[in-house]
């Protein structure tokens, strides 16, 4: 990218128009300043403010390769309103923007928000994530958050993600090689050892280039044991993020650390899904909401920026701090499709960020440069290791079937594996179920007709499926009352779910309606609950499959857990690809669902 083109990309910047935000003197001596003083305003100190680069992105999920289909695109939406779909994302080119990007900026820090690893296509997740570690190292990143994915195999697992060593089980992946770790820090401030109390990992990091110094404080959702395997988070406490970051504002203070950038994996929704709308627009309805505008307005006004992620949403916005000076909050969407460059300006002489002079923007990590050829390298030794297991065939699809790349609240990936789980789960011998629920976040890409090798069109590989369920959950099938399913379906809409609706997908022949004009569990319109026509009778028991998360109570379905008479399956990637085997073929491959099992009245 050009650095003409850099500087018209859309950004944000604290201006210093608010009341009472700085005295005429100090925004003189505050004023923005680089790391040389050629074309500095007058007023401007030489030597005393220098511009530190903070590039930060999150939610990469082991993407190496580019995302497929829609889940690897982003929205730019032009001065006349029209949307254009932009393709994104790819370590190779990542690498690139990013090096690119450090030119020039001898004050560089590059950071991540979690969910670097976990829900992995095959390309990582069959190697445990090694691969994305690697390439992690490769880009030079300098520190990172814990997200909720880092537990999906435990606190053991991700101490070697960090320290290095063999996997337990499957042992080095390479003759004569032993995994390293990951060169950059994991911070996991608020995840404590029940037993001891101690932070698992590094609480923070101090960043430090020619006497600057930036503390970064890392933490992870505190709801994070809701959205995790119970065995992921065996043992661990997960504490609240503002009252810890609060806690090490304070702790790096007293070090002489008063520049502080909080890593907080936990997100909002901004009102445009375009990665470079103006989050600050003061339009009614306008800007970002969710769990982290609620932590931006507690969070200690010592921490000057906040990198943020989770719900895998683009957004650059201003939110007050509790003093109400406005404050960066700043996500990069998901799958390395952006990257964020925010400035900070540094005063040598207080040590602090002059938060008049922050600016931010979300940049697209395009295809149209060249490609990093070390990734590509990279990418090239991990595929040959994957490719006897990744290139098989499972089955055949007419289209591309949509699941993560879908806005839609029913998905049609979605009801394609709820019918998988049902058909498999069915016999009696094999649980007997009547229903399948899905949970939304489970599916992790499309399933795309184009070929993504030598396979032909409409080919599912196995590596492919992989990348849709990467976790190998354990297919359950429990007992369930009528009344326990409603208020399932009313825990979609409710709860902790009321702000940002987890819709469970559901299997043939399960149909009911949702009224989102309404309010919290109201939202289930009374009465639409059917199984094949007939209304659900809340005193009937059900036998009704889902995976082991969700079995769990998982996603904040605490109505799920209350099953009996378990019955444990395949996992739900195998059930997945017998599926597509038993139900395709070249000469009559699968269609995409429709997707009109929940009726939607907004």
């Amino acid at each position: 990218m050009s650095a003409t083109a850099k500087k018209n990309r859309a950004g944000r910047r604290i201006l210093a128009t608010a009341a009472g935000l700085a005295t005429v003197g100090a925004l003189v001596a505050a004023l923005p300043a680089g790391a040389d003083d050629r074309g500095k305003p007058a007023g401007h100190h030489p030597g005393r403010t220098v511009d530190v680069q903070l590039l930060s992105f999150n939610d990469l999920h082991g993407n190496l390769e580019p995302p497929a289909g829609s889940s690897g695109q982003v929205t730019h939406t032009h001065p006349d309103g029209t949307a254009e779909k932009i393709d994104a994302g790819g370590v190779e080119y990542l690498a690139t923007h990013l090096r690119t990007a450090r030119q020039g900026n001898p004050y560089s820090v590059t950071a991540a928000a979690g969910d670097m690893i976990g829900g992995s296509p095959m390309l990582s997740g069959l190697f445990h994530d090694e691969p994305t570690v690697e390439a992690l190292n490769k880009l030079k990143l300098d520190v990172s958050s814990v997200g909720n994915h880092e537990f999906d195999e435990g606190a053991k697992e991700l101490a070697r993600m960090q320290n290095g060593g063999c996997h337990p089980t499957g042992g080095c992946y390479e003759e004569g090689k032993t995994f390293r770790g990951a060169k950059f820090p994991y911070l996991a401030a608020n995840v404590t050892d029940e037993k001891t109390g101690r932070p698992i990992l590094d609480p923070y990091f101090i960043w430090e280039r020619k006497g600057v110094k930036i503390g970064f404080i890392g933490v992870t959702l505190e709801g994070t044991p809701n959205i995790v395997t119970a065995e992921g988070v065996k043992g661990l406490k997960f504490g609240d993020e503002v009252e810890t970051i609060d806690t090490y504002t304070k702790v790096l203070e007293r070090k002489g650390v008063k520049s502080i950038v909080a890593l907080i994996h936990e997100g909002g929704a901004p009102a445009s899904s375009s990665y470079n709308y103006d989050c600050d627009s003061p339009g009614a309805g306008d800007g970002v909401s969710g769990p982290i505008v609620d932590i931006a307005k507690k969070l200690n006004p010592q921490v000057d920026a906040l990198v943020t992620g989770h719900t895998h949403q683009a957004y650059v916005c201003t939110i007050p701090d509790p003093s109400g000076k406005p404050r960066m909050v700043t996500s990069a969407s998901s799958y390395g499709k952006l990257y964020t460059d925010t400035t900070l300006t540094y005063d040598r002489r207080t040590k602090d960020i002059v938060r008049t002079s922050v600016e931010s923007a979300n940049h697209v990590v395009s295809r149209d440069v060249p490609k990093a050829a070390d990734m590509t390298s990279l990418i090239e030794r991990w595929s040959k290791l994957a490719a006897p297991i990744a290139n098989k065939p499972q089955g055949y699809i007419s289209a591309d079937i949509n699941g993560r790349g879908s806005t839609a609240y029913e998905k049609p990936l979605g009801d394609l594996i709820a019918d998988a789980q049902l058909a498999g789960l069915a016999p009696a011998d094999k649980g007997g179920a009547q229903i399948a629920l899905m949970n939304p976040g489970g599916i992790r890409s499309d399933l795309v007709y184009k070929a993504s090798g030598a396979e032909g069109d409409g080919v599912v590989t196995y590596g492919e499926a992989f990348t849709v369920q990467p976790f190998t959950n354990m297919m359950n099938v429990v007992d369930l009352t009528g009344a326990q399913l409603i208020t399932a379906l009313q825990q979609q809409v409710s709860g902790s779910n009321e702000a940002s609706p987890k819709i469970l997908q559901v299997s043939k022949g399960f149909t009911y309606t949702l009224d989102m004009t309404k309010t919290g569990a109201a939202r289930v319109v009374a009465g639409s609950v059917k199984l094949n026509g007939e209304p659900l009778d809340p005193a009937k028991t059900y036998r009704v499959a889902m995976n082991e998360f969700l079995a769990g109570g998982g996603d904040g379905f605490p109505a799920l857990a209350q099953g009996k008479n378990k019955l444990v399956g395949a996992s739900d990637l195998d059930v997945f690809n017998a599926y597509l085997a038993a139900n395709s073929s070249a000469s009559a491959p699968i269609a995409p669902p429709k997707a009109d099992r929940i009726t939607v009245i907004k």
